[in-house]
């Protein structure tokens, strides 16, 4: 499957826009620091087992969702990730950023999937001023996958779309 021609041509004028804040040291390291800790979805691990400590209840939700996160991940990358195939905007990465290159296709963000997946989950369990928190942290670590150029803008929302869905679904049946 292909996205339409409107999408690539978005993320274009997207990239373009990006690359003069690419080129700001500073910047580089910030977005290289997020897009390594989203990676296997160590931040939100970190972040539940976190909150873990010291309560019996939360351990039972951080390995819940340590466990629903494995999945939402084989769901994602070895399932939605083969119906599109996409290339990645570049097939090595950028030298400019210290990230790991992925295996998979490029559609959709594995990153934004798992960011939103585990926000979502996490607004149920906490109080509703945490939203703000717990998006804000998935907003910026899916931003960083089109900074360090691994990803297109479109496969950020494409991901965050998925990982809230599935977040819905898992808070209906699991959680």
């Amino acid at each position: 499957m292909e996205l339409p021609h409107a999408a690539t041509q978005f993320d274009e004028k997207f990239d373009s826009f990006l690359e003069p804040v690419r080129r700001q040291p500073a910047l580089q390291a910030f977005f290289s620091l997020l897009s390594r800790i989203g990676e296997f979805s160590i931040i939100w691990h970190a972040i539940v087992w976190a909150r873990a400590i010291g309560s019996g209840h939360r351990a039972g939700q951080a390995l819940a969702m340590s466990l629903l996160l494995g999945a939402e991940s084989l769901i994602v990358n070895q399932g939605v990730k083969r119906l599109f195939k996409r290339s990645r905007p570049t097939t090595g990465g950028d030298e400019r950023f210290n990230v790991r290159t992925p295996l998979t296709s490029s559609f959709p963000s594995g990153h934004a999937s798992s960011a939103f997946f585990a926000a979502t989950i996490l607004c149920a369990w906490s109080p509703a001023s945490w939203a703000i928190l717990w998006f804000g942290i998935g907003i910026c670590v899916a931003l960083s996958r089109v900074m360090v150029r691994l990803h297109h803008l479109s496969d950020i929302l494409g991901g965050a779309i998925v990982g809230t869905a599935l977040g819905i679904f898992a808070i209906a049946v699991v959680v």
